[in-house]
């Protein structure tokens, strides 16, 4: 791969998955592949699980790590081009960018929208900005739009827990008292359309429906309880409004996946990305019991991203 930014960049998905579960066999199988090659991390915006798994994941290779807060570290960043800077922005992304790739043979970038314009978050100037100006291979750690390592880890999560041919995937909106990004949403039912082993329902009030270049062929409903019906896995995500962009206009609390939602499955497993809102997105009950794959699907992310930096490491050599 020569960038890792959408499930487009990856030539062969299933080559990719079977490396994560090669490199869960035997984390330190790799472990030349990286040696004396820097990974840089960038976060415009806070981070956790994909921050300590991808140093992790860039350990496990042999590859050294230097991290960056930017919002709190470094210069403010101009975005925009053509402006005058003669405000509080000290640097200019494209200058960043450059000097950044001349320090790392692989950068990751994580940024996140305004959601405030939808037309703006959605050309992804950030992660597109850092692929035109720099000279390394750029990996997203989250976007405006997707947030591929996630994705990649949740597939590697359902491949780990059926080996059905085609197993039943629903994507539910649940409540949150916030406005939150859709990038996950969006990167989840992308890669799922992608697996020839997935069947996508994706389910949600009326207002939330995901853009179509992301939702794909997936069937759409607004009666969560007819979606989950027979369901092998159930992820729950919260999203801001689509048609009224950046905003919550539903606060319906019955969308909350609980005992009761999950009995309507196939005995079906529940998944969420992290950080949950316990008892509200999904109660104890549900995070809590045998069915969760919540923890599990938190430690592949350390695999997803090891696979995608080994592709790009391999590419070169």
């Amino acid at each position: 791969m020569e960038k890792f930014l959408s499930v487009n960049d990856v030539p062969n998905l299933d080559e990719l998955v079977k490396s994560a579960l090669e490199i869960k066999a035997n984390p330190v199988a790799y472990s030349e592949v990286g040696k004396h090659k820097m990974l840089g991390l960038i976060f415009f915006n806070p981070s956790l699980r994909t921050r300590l798994s991808t140093q992790r994941a860039a350990r496990h290779l042999g590859m050294d790590v230097m991290v960056m807060n930017i919002d709190k570290e470094g210069w403010k960043i101009e975005t925009q081009d053509g402006v005058i800077m003669d405000g509080d922005k000290a640097e200019h992304l494209k200058d960043a960018a450059a000097v950044i790739s001349q320090y790392c043979d692989i950068i990751g970038v994580r940024s996140f929208p305004n959601l405030n314009s939808k037309e703006e978050d959605y050309t992804d100037a950030v992660m597109k900005d850092f692929v035109k100006f720099s000279h390394s291979p750029i990996v997203s750690l989250e976007s405006a739009t997707r947030h591929p390592l996630q994705s990649l880890a949740d597939l590697v999560t359902i491949r780990e827990n059926s080996s059905k041919p085609k197993k039943k995937v629903v994507l539910t909106w649940a409540p949150h008292p916030r406005a939150l990004p859709q990038a996950v949403p969006n990167s989840f039912a992308e890669w799922m359309n992608a697996a020839d082993d997935v069947e996508l329902v994706i389910t949600a009030p009326e207002g939330y429906e995901l853009d179509p270049e992301f939702a794909g062929d997936a069937t759409f409903t607004t009666n969560q309880d007819e979606a989950l019906k027979d369901a092998d896995f159930v992820y729950a995500k919260n999203w801001s409004s689509t048609k009224e962009y950046g905003k919550v206009v539903c606060t319906d609390k019955s969308w909350e996946v609980t005992a009761e939602k999950m009995a309507l499955t196939n005995d079906g497993k529940f998944m969420h990305c992290l950080p949950i809102r316990r008892n509200v997105v999904a109660s104890d009950e549900v995070l809590d019991s045998d069915n969760s794959l919540i923890i599990a699907e938190a430690n592949n992310r350390t695999f997803a991203a090891a696979a995608v930096l080994r592709a790009i490491l391999e590419k070169d050599q």
